[in-house]
Parts: C-alpha cells; sequence; structure tokens
C-alpha cells in the first residue's frame, strides 16, 4: 500500500513573503501573507486528511473582520479630521465676540460689568458678593427669585456705599437656595474672544479675564 507524503511549506516562500517591501497597508499586505499561505496550505495538504472547511471558512470570517476594523478606523479618523477642522472654523469666527463661561472675574469697564450664573433648578432667593484685587467686599446685592438655567446679568459699578468702583478687574461669588436646599450654582464670567488654538481634545479659545477654555464651556455667545 502506497503512502502518500504530505509536503512542508517552502522556509524560502515564507521568507520571500515577510521580507518582500510594499507599499500597502498593514491590513492588506496580512491579507497577501495569509491568502498565499493558505493557498500553499490547500496545495500541499494531505488528500487522506483534508483540511476541514469549517477551520478555513473561520479563518477566512477572522481575516474579514480584521479588514473591516480597519476600513472602520480609518473612515473614524478622517470624520474625526473633519470634525476638528470644522470647529477650528467656526471657533475662529468666534474672535472679537464676546462670551459667558465658568468664571468667577467680573472686568468693570466704564461703570458697567457682564456676569452671570447657571442654576440647576429655580432658587427662592439669590445673592451676590463682589470683592476687589485685596478680597475686600465692595458690593452685595440681592438678585431675587432666578429661575433654572443660565442667567446673565449687570453689575453698575456701584459700591454698597453708593460710591462708583474704579474700572479694573474684581471676583465674585453667588449663594442661592430652593426653600431649605442650598443650591449648586456654576459662577459664569464674561470675556472677549482674543485667539484660538487647537489642540488634540479640540479647539480652545482664549478668552479675556476668564483663560483658555474648550468651546463646551461657552454658555452664551454676544
Amino acid at each position: 500500500m502506497s503512502t502518500v507524503q504530505t509536503s512542508t511549506v517552502d522556509p524560502t516562500l515564507l521568507a520571500n513573503m515577510n521580507g518582500s517591501k510594499t507599499t500597502k497597508t498593514s491590513t492588506e499586505e496580512a491579507q497577501d501573507r495569509f491568502m498565499k499561505l493558505l493557498v500553499t496550505q490547500m496545495q500541499n495538504q494531505d488528500p487522506l486528511n483534508p483540511m476541514d472547511n469549517a477551520q478555513v471558512t473561520s479563518q477566512l470570517a477572522q481575516l474579514s473582520t480584521v479588514t473591516g476594523i480597519d476600513k472602520l478606523n480609518a473612515s473614524v479618523n478622517a470624520m474625526s479630521a473633519n470634525f476638528q477642522a470644522s470647529q477650528n472654523l467656526q471657533a475662529a469666527n468666534m474672535i472679537g465676540h464676546g462670551v459667558i463661561a465658568p468664571g468667577s472675574s467680573i472686568g468693570l469697564k466704564d461703570g458697567k460689568a457682564i456676569f452671570g450664573l447657571e442654576l440647576p433648578q429655580n432658587a427662592d432667593s439669590a445673592e451676590i458678593t463682589i470683592k476687589d484685587s485685596s478680597g475686600a467686599t465692595v458690593r452685595k446685592m440681592s438678585l431675587g427669585v432666578l429661575p433654572s438655567g443660565v442667567n446673565t446679568m449687570t453689575w453698575d459699578g456701584k459700591t454698597d456705599s453708593g460710591a462708583t468702583a474704579a474700572d479694573g478687574k474684581y471676583s465674585f461669588s453667588v449663594s442661592a437656595n430652593s426653600g431649605d436646599k442650598k443650591l449648586d450654582v456654576t459662577n459664569l464670567s464674561f470675556g472677549i474672544v482674543s485667539s484660538i488654538t487647537s489642540t488634540l481634545q479640540g479647539a480652545k479659545l482664549s478668552v479675556a479675564d476668564i483663560g483658555d477654555i474648550p468651546m463646551s464651556d461657552i454658555r452664551q455667545i454676544y
């Protein structure tokens, strides 16, 4: 009875496949190597013990999955680049505009200052305390009943004594209550956008009296 000899893959063939230089992507190279090895394996298989069709199908499915993931990643990267370019363009259009964003500073100029606060729910009462650069309180104001969300307001520069405060930078804090519950208030400052910076996390705006902030921090635009 004759014996069928099982051939093995030529090592030279493997070396040539692994060492060949090409401009293809890593996924395409992996596909080529897989198909060449599969064809070689099928050509040299033992006729009395052929490859299992289910095994071949499984290997092809795995290769298809890897290819799909690579294409998906390429699509996501392209979408991300387009989104960032669009965001940078939108941010550039904001240069010179005023914005309201989280912060605790008030810039008083010509007897007028803009500030704001964000409330998680309606407030029955609220009060603002404004301090100068030395930390001394210059004005306390009752803001009365306020709705939830963003509330923008102005300060006329008057101190508690009725005098007019000097132009400059001040800080403020707000306390608010709903019944007996003290609310978590987000202080909002006003500033002018002077420039933008593109980062891996997206566009950042340089805002006077606030600093560098992401676009997601902006509550209102003027």
